[in-house]
């Protein structure tokens, strides 16, 4: 089988090269190696032959694309249909990356594979569009929704506490959103496990549990021996971010649980398995030490 990753340098890229290793021949292809926003991008990926395309390569930065909605949507709308139609061409299947931001947060339960999206802003909106280019023109596809992403590698909402704290910042951060912090490396092993069961379709995928940015916060302080006095809670509002976030956007991973696969290990575990992968970090190469 023929696996081609789009985005391989990011934090879930690096995560998605490693686990899907042993299922075929595996080609990362990072932005230098196919630009997702450059009209000849479906020729190229098409002239890959992949049997799979893994689609980690994204515009994620939720403020800047609420600053730049046109670049938002080159990449994660009409990336995403270059990316869709060269599968197209290829007669390839599609596993599509996309977020709990397709929600507005607004039902106060976890969201299942059924409710209806609406998502509150420009990542979300483009994000929403990825998948419909996806459902249109891939052959055979995956849709997987995921959640407040973090790994050790690239930058993500530990890397950036853990920097502050290095740094003899205070920190503070909103309590009123919710969500499910999920680790790249999990995310990724989920995705390698779909592909060798042979299953498609939309599957929210995430850690287990909910929790605020301020409890994740503090855990990040609990668990690095941080001192917890130097973070304190805020209102959304008051952070006052050019993008609106949904209040609760946790996800149910019911379609996960109905294909009969165990849930992924709970936030907390996660997050604790990440931050011991960091500490094997080599001061000398700023590798991991595997």
């Amino acid at each position: 089988m023929r696996i081609v990753i789009t985005g391989a340098e990011g934090q879930l890229g690096v995560e998605l090269v490693r686990a899907l290793a042993g299922h075929g021949e595996v080609t990362g292809c990072t932005q230098a190696d196919l630009d997702v926003t450059n009209p000849g991008c479906a020729d190229c990926l098409a002239g890959l032959r992949p049997d799979w395309v893994v689609h980690a390569a994204a515009a994620t930065d939720v403020d800047k694309c609420e600053r730049d909605p046109e670049g938002a949507m080159a990449v994660n709308a009409e990336g995403t249909r270059r990316v869709a139609e060269g599968c197209r061409r290829a007669g390839a299947g599609l596993v599509y990356l996309s977020t709990d931001y397709v929600f507005d947060g607004q039902e106060g339960r976890p969201y299942t594979e059924e409710d209806a999206p609406a998502p509150l802003n420009v990542y979300g909106r483009s994000k929403l569009e990825g998948e419909r280019a996806t459902r249109s023109l891939a052959p055979r596809w995956v849709i997987i929704r995921t959640a407040w992403l973090y790994g050790t590698h690239g930058r993500n909402f530990v890397k950036t506490v853990l920097g502050k704290v290095r740094d003899g910042e205070r920190l503070q951060v909103v309590d009123d959103q919710v969500g499910s912090p999920t680790y790249a490396r999990d995310l990724a092993d989920a995705v390698a496990l779909l592909l060798s069961r042979g299953l498609t379709g939309l599957y929210h995928v995430t850690s287990g549990g909910a929790c605020s940015w301020y409890e994740f916060a503090r855990e990040i302080l609990r668990l690095s021996g941080s001192d917890l006095n130097s973070l304190s809670r805020i209102t959304s509002a008051e952070l006052n971010r050019p993008a609106r976030r949904p209040a609760y956007s946790v996800l149910e991973n019911a379609a996960w649980r109905a294909a009969g696969l165990a849930p992924l290990r709970a936030w907390p575990e996660a997050l604790a398995a990440m931050l011991a992968a960091l500490r094997t970090v080599n001061s000398s190469t700023g590798r991991l030490v595997n």
